[in-house]
């Protein structure tokens, strides 16, 4: 498992009216690479709303259609749920990907 990754997970929650989503994997490497039981993802939907915590992501990145990566919208999966591999970001997208993360929590960009 590496970060960038896209997996489509069963959901067995009923909030979500889908039953399966897609998301895609945001935990630094050491962690994905430990024995800790879970990943850090950000859901993918459907829609754009141009939110600059939202990445556009779509058929080049393996989907079916165009959609978005909500980083507004992380959750913990556990790393056992993430079986149906869908595909990989490109490093363009990853680095997009970093840039929403760091918006949607508030950290700002490093010193150049």
């Amino acid at each position: 498992m590496r970060r960038g990754e896209l997996y489509r997970v069963h959901k067995a929650s009923s909030e979500d009216p889908k039953k399966y989503r897609v998301f895609v994997v945001v935990s630094r490497q050491v962690l994905l690479d430990s024995r800790f039981s879970t990943a850090i993802c950000a859901p993918i939907y459907s829609s754009y709303d141009g939110l600059s915590t939202q990445v556009s992501v779509g058929i080049d990145d393996g989907l079916k259609h165009e959609s978005s990566i909500y980083c507004d919208e992380l959750i913990s999966i556990p790393k056992r749920s993430l079986t149906h591999f869908i595909g990989t970001l490109r490093l363009s997208k990853i680095e997009a990907l970093n840039g929403a993360l760091a918006i949607a929590v508030g950290i700002d960009s490093p010193p150049a």
